[in-house]
Formats: C-alpha cells, sequence, structure tokens
C-alpha cells in the first residue's frame, strides 16, 4: 500500500512540476545506480521543491532528511513520514533536542544498508544565492556510521546541482546535473578526523562544478554583469567559464519580449480568480523567506488550481451539458499549458 501511495503520489507532482515550470532539462542520470545505497548531495536554493525534483527525475524512491521544524503539526508530520521524510534537528531547535539525531542518523545507515536511497541538502539550510555554500558534516556522520557497522557496504555519494534561471518564478526554466559517484570505501582507510574533512572537500569541489558558483567578496557585481549578458543559469559549466574568464567568454541566451504571454495572462487571470486571489492576498504577504515563495506558490498549484477547475467543470456541466463542459477543461488545460511553456 505504502508503495502504491508513493507511486501515485510521485505521479501526481510530476504532472504538476510539468505544468509548473516551462522546461526541465535532466543532465547526468545515467550516472544513478539503481539498486546500490545512494545518497544524494545537492545545493539547496528553492526548499521543498529542490526535493520534489529529486523524488520525480532521479529515478529513485527517496528518504529525505528534513528539517524538523515542518513536523511540529501531528496530521503534517504523518503526511511527511509517509512520504519518506525524516525531521533533522539543529541547534535553533534547541540543544536538548540535537540527541534525537542519533536515531535519525541510525535510521539512514540501516536504509543505506538496505540499499536505499537518501538525499540531504549538506548546506543545512536554503538559499537563493548562487553559489554552493560551506557544508555541513552531518552527512559525513552517516558514512561514517555506516562505515563502522557495516564495513562491505559502499554507498555511492551523488552530487547534484539546482540550477534555476528564475527560482522564485512560475514558469521558469531548472536543470538538475547530477556528477559522478563518489564512492565511499575510497575513504576506509583514513582515520574519522581525516575522512569527514577529505569528504566534505571533494563533495564540496563535485557540487560547486555542477551549478553556478559565484565569488561571495564579489557576489552582487558578479551578479549583475551576469544577469546583464542574460546568461543561461541552467547551464552551470558555461556560466563558471564566463566568471573565470573574467566575463570575456560569456554566451547570452535570447531574451523574449513576452508579448504573447502577456496576452493569454489577463485570460488564464480570470479563469483562475479564486486561487490567485488566495495566493496573492492571503498567502503570499504572509511568507517571510523568499525561498518558499516558489514553494508555496506549488503548493496552491498542486491542491487549490484542481479543486477550483474542478468545480467550474461541474458548474459547466450543470448549465451547459457534460460535452461542454469537457470542451471548457480541456481547453482551459491547453491554455495553462501554453502559457507556461510560452
Amino acid at each position: 500500500m505504502k508503495k502504491l501511495w508513493l507511486h501515485s503520489v510521485r505521479f501526481y507532482i510530476q504532472i504538476g512540476l510539468f505544468f509548473y515550470y516551462k522546461k526541465i532539462n535532466l543532465i547526468g542520470k545515467e550516472t544513478i545506480p539503481k539498486n546500490q545505497p545512494v545518497l544524494f548531495l545537492g545545493n539547496h536554493q528553492n526548499a521543498l521543491l529542490d526535493a520534489l525534483l529529486i523524488a520525480t527525475k532521479s529515478g529513485r524512491f527517496c528518504y529525505y532528511l528534513t528539517r524538523a521544524a515542518v513536523f511540529k503539526k501531528p496530521l503534517v508530520s504523518k503526511l511527511l513520514q509517509s512520504l519518506n521524510m525524516l525531521p533533522v534537528y539543529r541547534v535553533r531547535d534547541g540543544w536538548s533536542t540535537i540527541a534525537k539525531n542519533k536515531s535519525v542518523f541510525s535510521t539512514s545507515v540501516g536504509l543505506l544498508h538496505d540499499n536505499q536511497a537518501i538525499t540531504v541538502f549538506p548546506e543545512g539550510s536554503h538559499s537563493l544565492v548562487r553559489r554552493v555554500r560551506p557544508l555541513s558534516k552531518g552527512f559525513t556522520r552517516i558514512i561514517l556510521e555506516l562505515r563502522e557497522k557495516h564495513p562491505n557496504t559502499t554507498v555511492n555519494l551523488i552530487p547534484v546541482g539546482f540550477n534555476y534561471q528564475e527560482a522564485k518564478q512560475m514558469g521558469s526554466r531548472v536543470a538538475l546535473v547530477f556528477g559522478q559517484p563518489i564512492v565511499s570505501s575510497d575513504y576506509n582507510q583514513l582515520n574519522t578526523i581525516e575522512a569527514t574533512k577529505q569528504i566534505k572537500a571533494d563533495v564540496f569541489d563535485a557540487m560547486s562544478k555542477l551549478t553556478t558558483q559565484i565569488p561571495e567578496e564579489k557576489y552582487d557585481i558578479v551578479l549583475q554583469k551576469l544577469t546583464e549578458r542574460h546568461v543561461d543559469f541552467t547551464d552551470p559549466e558555461t556560466v563558471n567559464h564566463c566568471i573565470a574568464s573574467n566575463f570575456e567568454a560569456c554566451s547570452s541566451q535570447l531574451v523574449k519580449t513576452g508579448v504573447f504571454k502577456g496576452v493569454l495572462k489577463p485570460v488564464v487571470y480570470t479563469i483562475l480568480c479564486l486561487p490567485v486571489l488566495v495566493w496573492k492576498k492571503v498567502l503570499k504577504p504572509k511568507i517571510k523567506e523568499e525561498e518558499f515563495e516558489s514553494t508555496f506558490r506549488f503548493a496552491v498549484c498542486l491542491t487549490l488550481v484542481p479543486f477550483w477547475m474542478l468545480l467550474l467543470f461541474c458548474i459547466t456541466i450543470s448549465s451547459f451539458g457534460l460535452v461542454s463542459g469537457l470542451v471548457g477543461l480541456i481547453s482551459s488545460l491547453l491554455l495553462f499549458l501554453v502559457y507556461n511553456k510560452a
């Protein structure tokens, strides 16, 4: 039953992501082992959407180490746990809660020993900055505890780069780049301290090549120059080469005028008047962290929009008949698709 639930949820989310993004590029998916323990390690820019992209595009059913704060409400906690999410506690959650991580790490070790896949965002928090931030050592504890308990089990560390053209926008593009596996057994000859340091360094280096890496000390200046040159942020290799060449070897993408999208917008917003109103007037003003903006908008698209469309469908059927209802529903879905893909 749980597998049926997970398949159903994944399929539904895949449909939602298809409508939400203009294009999702997958690069390097062939490097992901199918029946071996895998630890996905990605930069964390876009809150829950990062996890959803791995869930639907990696080809593996994953467990997710998720910040414990979102598990506070019992109903939400049960839902998240049914989706293979495990709570991880941070210092800001209180020193007394840190000890609970021991059982979470032990659970993770058992899952990897059973050839499961786990997703961890080792930066420890989310941020819209276009660079890989310093990594916490929590994920290395899982690797080293596995080495201690199951020395013959080797884990494939898969670095992942999330690359959003416009992270907060619907109808934008995103590229998910999977790097070559880093094999945990390569660190077996190192002691705990040395292994922790080397694993963090290697993973950081690998992740930095899979996403845009703007130096922190010149971040605003570099970002402005890249934006002015209309670079394609879904192509991190080219963007990083542009930065390394001091902006002498930069490729610009074609900038569309958006006239067609502008014509369709009033029609789309009229059809979706209630969801748009709830989003703009109720939910969006309450969002305190901009990294969550796209996540909450996607949640509206995934929940309120289908119910609203179903209501309109029923009203049309009762007023004009089944054929008119089907024509209206299909036409609306095609319109939404064209609008977001334009």
